[in-house]
């Protein structure tokens, strides 16, 4: 709701119209996801959220180098994506999932 403010904080840097944008539409992503996960909360939806958290993190960490001033900005991303996908997959594992919701985030990443 504030991603101007969030980037602010987090790199210290006032973010491009264009960098608000895309942390908006990212935004909408993660409580769409929290929202199917909150409907349907069992381990193969919080794989597949961690699933999408992960590569959203490997995507900000070969961003990074080649982001120019914004390599801040992907460098925190890329730390709160890796969280998230710890956390779900974490959550996917209590619930019962353990091995087979990692293998699950396995087969929709693609490995």
């Amino acid at each position: 709701m504030a991603p101007g403010l969030v980037i602010y904080l987090a790199t210290g840097r006032f973010p491009s119209r264009r960098a608000r944008r895309v942390a908006q539409m990212l935004g909408t992503r993660h409580l769409a996801q929290a929202a199917v996960t909150a409907a349907v909360p069992v381990p193969d939806v919080f794989a597949l959220g961690a699933a999408a958290d992960a590569g959203h993190a490997a995507s900000m960490l070969i961003l990074a180098p080649a982001g120019g001033t914004a390599w801040p900005t992907a460098l925190v991303d890329a730390l709160a994506e890796a969280f998230f996908a710890a956390t779900g997959w974490g959550a996917g594992a209590q619930r019962g999932g353990g091995e087979k919701a990692a293998l699950s985030c396995g087969r929709a990443a693609g490995t």
